[in-house]
């Protein structure tokens, strides 16, 4: 039989009532009145205000608790933040910073900031072209740029920006040789792994934007270590030495071509000296060509006497011929200038006089004579 089916001496199985005559649920308004029967006491009602008292109560506690929710709404954004609001959980809206509301248990705020730099490493054993084993360490700076799309694109944005830096770092170490890697060619990897970087993330639009990507290490294992040391401390030995070469070519180069170039000068300026020499000399025989044709021996004469004069006024000794006589007076007047200087210097001793032409040797008299001789007669 069912609890509210009539029977039983009359009563009825009714949990609220027991052994009443309601077939029904109970009624609201009883329940506020019980409700404030209880909590009477608390606010002083008595039985006659009890109905009032439930009310008032139940009045403040609403205005508090709207207080409380309003006042929980307000929050407030960094300048170097951006709040993303999701109402009932679907992107609604973004802000920026300072102090906004959002209604409680309606809006959640997000902040995420778009202007702090964050580091991500990747490092690893990674094998290169020609089968050989290195361990890299790669560095990654970035910023985030739109923040719905970083919480919104991808699931953790962080972590897929790290498994992409891993696969292109190792995709650029795979295609590169071991001595690339680890001496000469680091700035090579680093430009190349940054281009398959952004070619990765750029389907996946997580708002992030590379700010820079470093080289950190790269060395071989330590099995192997120390012969690498050595072979790049022999590298780096010949970098040094071409520098230093090159330092001196670009020391010697321009001394070089400034000695060239006074050379040039030089020649340059001896042969105009030869040239217009030579020009001056044509021309003055040019001139002297109708003299000696109009009169040819007092040309020649001429000549000689300017030649002879020319010739003698180099030389310090002199050849006198006395007239009437085949005696020669010789003077050396190179010797008389020595002896005077050494009187000059030697005031005790007079200098000696200068021999006559008589005391000449007779060897010395012979070539004087030959000597004028063929002068006369040439």
């Amino acid at each position: 039989m069912a609890w509210n089916e009539p029977g039983n001496n009359g009563k009825n199985n009714d949990p609220w009532k027991q052994g009443g005559r309601d077939q029904g649920p109970p009624d609201l308004d009883e329940v506020f009145r019980n409700f404030g029967k209880k909590f009477g006491g608390i606010f002083g009602g008595g039985n006659k205000s009890s109905g009032n008292g439930a009310s008032a109560a139940l009045i403040l506690i609403l205005v508090i608790a709207a207080v409380v929710w309003a006042i929980s709404g307000f929050y407030t954004i960094k300048d170097a933040e951006r709040g993303v609001i999701l109402r009932f959980g679907q992107y609604h809206t973004e802000v920026g910073a300072g102090i906004h509301w959002k209604p409680t248990f309606i809006d959640t705020v997000t902040p995420v900031n778009v202007q702090e730099v964050k580091s991500l490493r990747s490092d690893g054993f990674m094998l290169t072209q020609d089968q050989n084993l290195v361990r890299v360490t790669f560095e990654v700076q970035y910023r985030i740029y739109n923040a719905r799309d970083y919480l919104f694109s991808v699931v953790d944005a962080d972590r897929s920006l790290g498994e992409a830096t891993d696969a292109a770092l190792r995709f650029v170490i795979g295609h590169s040789i071991m001595d690339d890697v680890l001496t000469r060619g680091r700035e090579v990897v680093r430009q190349n792994t940054r281009e398959e970087l952004e070619s990765i993330i750029a389907p996946y639009n997580m708002g992030l934007n590379l700010v820079d990507v470093n080289f950190r290490d790269a060395r071989p294992p330590e099995e192997v270590r120390d012969a690498f040391d050595d072979a790049i401390k022999a590298q780096e030995d010949q970098e040094r030495f071409v520098q230093e070469a090159q330092a001196y070519a670009r020391e010697i180069e321009p001394r070089a071509r400034g000695q060239v170039n006074r050379v040039m000068q030089e020649a340059e300026a001896y042969k105009q000296q030869i040239v217009l020499k030579a020009q001056g000399e044509v021309a003055r025989f040019e001139q002297l060509l109708p003299e000696y044709l109009a009169a040819p021996k007092v040309t020649r004469d001429r000549l000689y006497l300017e030649t002879m004069e020319s010739v003698y006024s180099n030389t310090s000794k002199v050849v006198v011929d006395v007239k009437n006589s085949n005696n020669i007076m010789y003077l050396p007047l190179d010797k008389l200038m020595n002896q005077s200087g050494s009187s000059n210097s030697n005031t005790v001793n007079p200098a000696p006089m200068p021999a006559r032409s008589n005391d000449s040797t007779p060897q010395q008299q012979d070539s004087l004579r030959s000597g004028s001789t063929r002068s006369g007669r040439g």
